[in-house]
């Protein structure tokens, strides 16, 4: 009896296995979209891949006062030869937040990542990291934000 049982688990197993992965809705990008350049020999074919020029990678908001809100656009266009897709956005703080279009960027054109930084509860002299992860190489490219967030009342 336990070797039937044992035998219409190892049976069972792999049906398991393979409904367990499926993930109801279709949430990965088309593999005609992934180009990954690298090889064994080190010498990467970045040709045709997309490349993100930002017009600025620092934006300086000067001095704030402690409660502002502030937003900025960095504006940048894709000068690759391929769509340029934005996966994700991220930043160093919860203080700032980040919005961006999920549309390709075809080869040319122009998008912007705007992101709003509150100053409520920070002082002194703030530098906060945006980290964009797209499809170009290397995959990661860093903008920052900073600013002086004054007391109020202190900022004469």
């Amino acid at each position: 009896m336990k070797k039937l049982t044992f035998a219409s688990f190892l049976l069972i197993l792999p049906v398991l296995f393979l409904v367990s992965c499926h993930s109801g809705g279709s949430q990965y990008i088309s593999s005609d979209v992934v180009n990954n350049p690298n090889t064994a020999d080190g010498k990467a074919n970045t040709g045709m891949l997309p490349v993100i020029k930002f017009d600025e990678d620092v934006h300086d908001f000067g001095k704030l006062i402690e409660g502002e809100t502030v937003s900025y656009g960095f504006k940048f266009k894709n000068t690759g030869k391929s769509d340029l897709i934005i996966a994700d956005v991220s930043t160093s703080c919860g203080c700032t937040v980040p919005s961006y279009s999920k549309d390709p960027i075809p080869s040319g054109k122009t998008g912007t990542i705007t992101v709003k930084f509150n100053s409520v509860g920070k002082r002194g002299f703030q530098t906060k990291n945006i980290v964009i992860v797209s499809n170009t190489q290397p995959n990661t490219t860093v903008v920052r934000i900073k600013a002086l967030v004054v007391s109020p009342g202190s900022e004469k």
